[in-house]
């Protein structure tokens, strides 16, 4: 339920671009079943900067805390900043941190540090504050491209 609300969501937002790589796509194999979401009204993929968020389904080389293989689970990320991380992440030290907990908020497992946090298997406890902060990192996302632009 809370992945198609999520994806409806994400879609809904003005400019937003969604790269979703498939099978046979010129993409990664690693990334085939994953979504990026950019602020990109152009419709061009942008090559110099990171998505506001993603969907992952699977476990990445060096990013295996959330336990998403062998499938069947699966990850929101979303760029928040480094304040709002803070104020949303008050608990226990990442090394305390069960990553792989479903319907918490949490810090990436990776990205953590870059103000990034990560839902696996976002539920009742999380939908409403990630749809919230989605809509924040679209916005903040395409401040960052008007500024530039």
């Amino acid at each position: 339920m809370s992945w198609e609300r999520i994806l409806e969501t994400i879609r809904s937002f003005d400019g937003v671009l969604e790269l979703a790589p498939s099978a046979g796509s010129e993409y990664p194999e690693i990334a085939w079943g994953d979504h990026f979401f950019y602020y990109a009204p152009d419709g061009e993929v942008p090559q110099n900067r990171q998505p506001f968020a993603t969907i992952v389904t699977k476990d990445y080389p060096g990013d295996d805390a959330s336990r998403l293989d062998p499938g069947g689970r699966w990850r929101l990320n979303v760029h928040v900043g480094s304040r709002r991380s803070a104020e949303l992440l008050q608990e226990p030290a990442a090394a305390e941190r069960d990553f792989g907990e479903t319907d918490a908020i949490l810090p990436h497992p990776v990205y953590g540090s870059l103000g990034w946090i990560a839902v696996v298997d976002p539920g009742p406890r999380t939908l409403e504050t990630v749809l919230s902060l989605l809509e924040n990192a679209w916005a903040d996302d395409r401040a960052r491209v008007e500024r530039r632009g």
